[in-house]
């Protein structure tokens, strides 16, 4: 997954529905697509149900400067970097949509069809005195493949929970397909030939 997702208006009042059952705290401060580093929207678990925070995006990088924006799932429990955050520190990230690029640079938008609101697997942990989290991505499915090799780990609305709250259920999780994605491309390109 190249670096950044979005969120749209409907997908922030979609978002502020779900999340304001959950939390009465949630005050949904940003609109509009999220580059790494910046803080964003996310929900975790606080004692046996979902919360909604502002947490930064990105672990720092082995590099000064440089940041970790994503986990590859299938590897993320062997690696010490990601392992006991996915054990213990799970989270979700709500987006309308991400984007994608292509080989040949042309970006590409990634959103579910029948709902506004899709929901990423993620995990966070302390960094530099703040809670910082990173998206973990899998092998994309056939929607997301002939735009990229890589996707967001999609959760389910009924996996919400499980995800963040059951540690026996993080492994299943973790090699999930997810669901197919609707994909437009942000412009048509043109061919003269």
């Amino acid at each position: 997954m190249c670096g950044r997702y979005y969120v749209d208006d409907e997908t922030a009042r979609e978002i502020e529905k779900l999340v304001r059952d959950l939390d009465r705290r949630l005050k949904m401060e940003r609109t509009g697509d999220v580059f790494p580093s910046q803080n964003a929207m996310i929900l975790k678990g606080e004692g046996n149900h979902l919360a909604a925070e502002q947490m930064r995006w990105g672990f720092p990088g082995f590099e000064k400067g440089k940041l970790l924006i994503n986990a590859r799932a299938e590897s993320a429990l062997e690696r010490r970097t990601f392992q006991d955050s996915v054990q213990h520190r799970r989270c979700i990230i709500p987006a309308r949509g991400f984007y994608e690029w292509n080989k040949s640079k042309e970006k590409f938008i990634f959103e579910r069809k029948e709902t506004p609101v899709l929901f990423m697997a993620g995990c966070y942990n302390w960094y530099e005195g703040q809670e910082r989290f990173v998206i973990l991505t899998t092998d994309a499915n056939s929607s997301v493949a002939p735009v990229h090799n890589r996707m967001p780990l999609i959760l389910e609305p009924e996996e919400l929970k499980d995800w963040v709250l059951d540690d026996q259920a993080t492994e299943s999780l973790l090699h999930k397909t997810p669901v197919l994605l609707e994909q437009r491309a942000e412009y048509e390109q043109m061919r003269l030939f």
